[in-house]
């Protein structure tokens, strides 16, 4: 296993990795929309916040030699399923014509009072 971190995506706010790779697959722990910069939130609403995840994903899979083209399958933690068409419009930007697996649920908190959450899973 390889520990893989970048400083253009939040450090671990816990005793975790930004992502591991093992027998060629990337492992991304569940991102927030935390700036990597001030290490506070992008914003209050689901825009600002899910442009930050998707940000903080792509500077990983960069980091990892991966690209969204090769991820295989996502998690959605949403705090508000209400949140959905904003959100799934951005992530439909983030990934093109690629379409890779995904689960979406509501919680009921996230960390950081953060109002998405998105974690992955990647070839590299």
């Amino acid at each position: 296993m390889k520990t893989v971190n970048t400083l253009h995506a939040p450090q671990p706010i816990g005793p975790y990795a930004q992502a591991v790779i093992s027998n060629g697959l990337l492992f991304v722990s569940g991102q927030i929309g935390l700036d990597p910069a001030s290490n506070e939130m992008a914003g209050e609403d689901i825009k600002h916040q899910t442009d930050q995840v998707l940000a903080n994903l792509a500077a990983i899979l960069e980091q990892a030699g991966s690209s969204p083209e090769k991820v295989v399958k996502t998690t959605l933690f949403l705090a508000d399923l209400a949140d959905f068409a904003v959100v799934n419009g951005l992530y439909g930007d983030f990934f093109g014509d690629h379409k890779p697996a995904r689960s979406t649920v509501q919680v009921a908190g996230l960390p950081r009072s953060a109002r998405i959450e998105i974690e992955l899973v990647a070839e590299v």
